[in-house]
């Protein structure tokens, strides 16, 4: 069981994780063992998930989220196998807070009547000096 917060928890069935050798430092041991740790997360099935958080959950993983509904996480940064499955864990609760976080609404304002002002001001004046661009003794 995996817990997001004090009320969502992620049930051991909904998570499943392979194993596969890693790249990178770490000498005849990366090809002995397999410490790359794939956690697969089947979120689109998942009953603790309203389809508002589902939704953002979606948009938040990007390339990490499969055409099936789930997210896919690949950790292999340190060479303990075990240490790797812990971040994978982590990054998914992280990943799942994040997209609990409703976005507040935007309030449309409207510019106040100096802002306007001072916006036309500065039109007329950036006019002006265009205006007075031109070769000497060029009258129109």
């Amino acid at each position: 069981m995996l817990w997001i917060t004090d009320t969502i928890s992620i049930a051991d069935w909904e998570l499943s994780e392979s194993f596969m050798r890693a790249s990178g430092p770490g000498g005849q041991n990366v090809n002995k063992v397999s410490t790359a740790v794939e956690l697969r997360f089947e979120a689109e099935r998942s009953p603790h998930l309203t389809s508002g958080v589902k939704a953002r959950l979606k948009k938040l993983a990007g390339r990490r989220w499969t055409l099936e509904g789930a997210i896919v996480l690949q950790v292999e940064d340190t060479r303990s196998q075990l240490r790797n499955r812990e971040l994978a864990r982590e990054r998914l609760a992280d990943l799942i807070r994040a997209a609990l976080v409703a976005p507040k609404r935007r309030i449309a304002t409207k510019p106040t009547y100096g802002s306007q002002l001072r916006r036309v001001a500065a039109k007329v004046q950036r006019g002006e000096v265009k205006a007075l661009r031109g070769k000497p003794g060029e009258e129109e």
